[in-house]
């Protein structure tokens, strides 16, 4: 005959366990014996050990003095379906898990392979990291309202980054939005537009931009907004575009009369 200190150990629990499984009622509570000590069986050690094993695996104590009690066809039913909610529990935290493992490679996390590889791309050319993210936070829209999408555009996007032009735009990008905002009327905001401009006119004249007018707008004009809540010299930047008949930044678009 054990103490409950006894029976605790033998069971792998805390005497504070057992005294909660007597409130419960899972655990019958012995009498005390003539010298005043509450004396625990063999029995008790095997029902302990079996209220262990179940609370351990997850079952909840309303639940657990059901099973005890149930005859073996039911508790064998009743395992399995613990077992299947196990399972379904191991596949979300080894989907957890590796969705933390990808929050070493950053990007990696909420954006689709080919706009990574865009996003590498962009890096080995020396783009700036704070412009990189600023295309990162971008895709991010573009591919949580448009993820069947993604593949579709990002071989145009990658094409893009073999016109010298296109790689001058992301060079003078850096240079300004390196540095920390001050003068919204940077100097050097004008090449910029004056690139934009002559690469959307270009596109233009040869029939790559079609303004589709049943199309879903919101993804291209939440990441006009994300780039001047980003830095007020985006807005700068959109005004000189409109100065050149243009607007937009995202999706830019010849003013009507210009």
């Amino acid at each position: 005959m054990l103490t409950i200190g006894q029976l605790a150990a033998y069971a792998g629990v805390t005497v504070r366990a057992v005294r909660h499984y007597h409130q419960v009622g899972l655990l019958p509570e012995p009498d005390r014996d003539a010298s005043g000590y509450r004396r625990y069986s063999a029995r008790a050690v095997v029902s302990l050990v079996k209220i262990r094993t179940l609370a351990n695996a997850g079952v909840p104590l309303a639940r657990i003095g059901e099973l005890l009690d149930a005859d073996p066809s039911a508790f064998a039913d009743a395992v399995r379906a613990i077992d299947e909610r196990l399972r379904d529990q191991i596949e979300r935290l080894e989907t957890s898990r590796r969705q933390i493992a990808q929050l070493v490679g950053g990007d990696r996390l909420t954006l689709p392979p080919e706009v990574t590889a865009y996003l590498d791309r962009l890096r080995e050319l020396g783009v700036s990291e704070r412009v990189v993210e600023g295309e990162r936070d971008g895709w991010i829209l573009v591919a949580a309202r448009w993820p069947e999408r993604i593949a579709e555009f990002m071989p145009g996007k990658l094409a893009q980054l073999d016109d010298p032009q296109v790689v001058r735009l992301y060079r003078v990008l850096s240079e300004i939005f390196d540095d920390e905002p001050g003068e919204t009327d940077d100097p050097r905001l004008a090449e910029v537009a004056d690139i934009m401009v002559g690469l959307a006119e270009q596109a233009y004249r040869a029939g790559e931009i079609l303004r589709d007018e049943a199309s879903d707008e919101l993804p291209q004009d939440l990441v006009d907004v994300l780039a001047v809540e980003s830095d007020p010299r985006v807005q700068r930047l959109r005004d000189l575009l409109r100065e050149r008949g243009w607007a937009g930044w995202n999706r830019m678009e010849p003013l009507q009369g210009c």
